[in-house]
């Protein structure tokens, strides 16, 4: 049982990594806008992110990407988005992935 999370949690976090904010040539995932995902026993996602500014003009189309993408897991029976701006966003919590794809390093 606890395989078959992994699993899940493995092949949501590859949908999160196809997610881009259509400014930035960098996935949700490596920017560090995602939080936390939490698969609760009957595989319901609660997805708890922020976005790189409080007024991204991206930021409907982000966060329906996201849902729309991790509800195509298999086995996913729902998803929630709560997105915060606690805390701030910044540049160090992306990956050093991200970090290079966009000339920080």
């Amino acid at each position: 049982m606890e395989q078959e999370y992994l699993k899940m949690e493995e092949d949501i976090l590859s949908m999160i990594r196809t997610v881009y904010d259509p400014e930035i040539p960098v996935n949700i995932y490596d920017l560090g806008l995602i939080y936390s995902v939490d698969i609760d026993d009957n595989k319901f996602v609660t997805i708890t992110m922020t976005l790189t500014a409080p007024n991204c003009p991206a930021a409907d189309f982000i966060v329906e990407d996201t849902r729309m993408k991790v509800e195509s897991v298999d086995g996913v029976t729902g998803v929630a988005i709560n997105l915060t701006f606690e805390p701030e966003w910044n540049k160090d919590m992306m990956s050093e992935e991200a970090l290079l794809e966009l000339g920080f390093l």
